[in-house]
């Protein structure tokens, strides 16, 4: 089963297994409209229908179609997280270029992959074309907990601080490359991931 995103993004949050699995399918609806019409078009009652599920069943856990993609960005988030664990299990401890590969590919995978994910990512990009501070500002937090081990580091405020400098940094670029090309223009992502080799090559190597 699909992981659902946290309690806080929720009215209420799915305690069976019955439940779980509705609200998965009430997120992947979401994700596979915003891809088909956009979020100014999108809507709750139309999410209802492609999930097949009542609409009371989306006001359950959703007050509205932003609460709606809100939650959809903190999955992408918790299944990122997921993906650049797996990919380190086979991974030298203590290898921060396998971890930075392993975080610039996984992001990249979702970019070209994930349903939804052009419109809001990880939380930064509703309304379309905005862009906050404070996606970035978790994708670092997450980072740097779930990096720490690994890197034998501690997770002190410098690791957090060279995290979210190499995020933004990664999120400007790939949007660039994004726009260069819908499949990421890989001469964008190669200058991408030089930089960011040689920025934390000062810190952590």
């Amino acid at each position: 089963m699909k992981s659902v995103p946290q309690a806080t993004s929720l009215r209420r949050a799915p305690v069976q297994r019955r439940s779980a699995e509705r609200l998965t399918r009430i997120l992947d609806a979401c994700a596979g409209l915003l891809d088909e019409v956009g979020y100014d078009a999108l809507s709750t009652r139309a999410v209802a229908e492609r999930a097949g599920v009542p609409i009371g069943s989306v006001y359950r856990f959703f007050g509205n179609k932003r609460q709606m993609a809100d939650a959809l960005a903190q999955r992408n988030l918790e299944h990122y997280a997921a993906h650049v664990t797996e990919r380190l299990k086979g991974a030298r401890r203590g290898d921060w270029r396998a971890a930075m590969d392993a975080v610039l590919d996984e992001y990249l995978a979702m970019k070209r992959t994930a349903p939804g994910f052009s419109l809001v990512d990880f939380g930064n990009q509703i309304p379309v074309g905005a862009r906050h501070a404070e996606p970035n500002h978790r994708v670092a937090d997450r980072l740097t907990a779930l990096l720490s081990d690994y890197l034998v580091r501690e997770p002190d405020d410098d690791l957090r601080r060279t995290f979210l400098i190499a995020v933004e940094t990664a999120d400007t670029l790939v949007q660039l490359a994004f726009r260069v090309d819908p499949e990421g223009d890989p001469k964008v992502i190669d200058e991408t991931r030089e930089l960011l080799r040689a920025y934390l090559a000062r810190t952590l190597d």
